[in-house]
């Protein structure tokens, strides 16, 4: 499905005290009631107001593609799971194909305007099905994903490190495509889930119209574990920590932490444009976003809990293992807002 946003009627704007001129720019997104899209259709509909870009984005996207896409020009923006640039700089995973020289090239064509949380992930099941938080699933059936993809190997690694159980031998992990997902959660199709969650989750509200939830936060021991702390450390993960109280509340669901606090890993991610991008164009389009963060946090109740506006390394995923940058003309948006970009997410 395409989207266009409507273009602006001035070919020339002035934004961000210098001009850009008004183009059109090709986006693509994920499936709806996600943070990349409503990130990517909420920078369309202002940069279109703003006379910047016309975007035409194309949505249902599978991100690691995207990523490819950007690098090889062919789109101009997209956000991506910061995991991936880290897995096509190695040929790894979905690059295989690519192989580790090609992937190398192709990340060095790609840099970042603004960071965004794609969701964190979490454990979950009815409250009348034997699972009772994570020391309760050894000999359970998990739901932890699709048939493969990050989320898969993120709920796996979890179930590892806190539970010490292992896909296949501990537990049964049971897997669906996304499309079908919520109805293979309510035909009870695993004893618990494992998956990534919004806060609220449109995934979490069908699923309980089946019976009563409950949600459960990793346990504060397991979560300061050296192990997980390395986890929390890896490419394209960030830890995330919040009062429940701050939380919203979803009919059905019942949130359960040992003291009040929710804490889970979340999946970093990034809004990528190809490093070719002309210094302007990136500078206007990062001015644009910082500019109207509260826009962006309205316009659905989960973005308030995407991490947006966020720059320091420890809470972008950037740094470290991820081999990109932010471009030269992000740095000068954000820089010019007054905030301080890490030296190690330079260009």
């Amino acid at each position: 499905m395409k989207t266009t946003a409507t273009l602006a009627a001035a070919a020339l704007a002035s934004f961000a005290g210098f001009a850009v001129h008004a183009q059109t720019m090709t986006a693509e997104g994920s499936n709806p009631g996600s943070s990349p899209l409503t990130t990517i259709m909420t920078l369309a509909e202002l940069a279109s107001a703003a006379g910047i870009a016309d975007f035409q984005v194309q949505d249902g996207q599978t991100l690691t593609d995207s990523l490819v896409n950007v690098a090889r020009g062919t789109t101009d923006v997209a956000p991506v799971p910061l995991i991936a640039p880290f897995l096509l700089s190695r040929g790894a995973g979905p690059y295989a194909s690519i192989g580790a020289e090609g992937g190398t090239e192709l990340v060095g064509k790609v840099s970042a305007l603004f960071t965004v949380s794609l969701g964190a992930m979490g454990l979950y099941a009815y409250n009348s099905s034997g699972v009772s938080g994570w020391d309760s699933l050894e000999g359970k059936r998990i739901i932890n994903g699709p048939p493969s993809g990050g989320a898969l190997a993120n709920a796996r690694a979890m179930i590892q490190i806190i539970a010490g159980l292992e896909d296949g031998k501990g537990y049964e992990g049971v897997q669906s495509n996304w499309g079908q997902m919520s109805q293979f959660i309510a035909d009870g199709s695993g004893d618990g889930m494992v998956l990534p969650i919004y806060f609220p989750d449109d995934r979490l509200t069908q699923a309980a119209a089946a019976g009563a939830m409950t949600l459960y936060s990793v346990p504060r021991e397991a979560y300061e574990s050296e192990p997980f702390q390395k986890y929390l450390a890896s490419p394209g993960t960030v830890g995330f920590e919040i009062p429940v109280s701050e939380l919203p509340r979803q009919e059905g669901v019942t949130i359960q932490s040992e003291d009040e606090i929710w804490r889970g890993p979340a999946t970093a991610g990034a809004v990528v444009v190809n490093s070719e991008m002309d210094f302007d164009t990136a500078k206007a389009l990062t001015a644009l976003f910082l500019d109207n963060l509260e826009t962006f946090e309205t316009k659905a109740p989960y973005m308030r809990y995407v991490l947006l506006g966020a720059i320091d390394a420890e809470d972008t995923g950037m740094c470290g293992p991820n081999p990109i940058k932010y471009h030269p003309g992000a740095v000068a948006a954000w820089e010019e807002a007054g905030y301080t970009v890490p030296d190690c997410a330079k260009p």
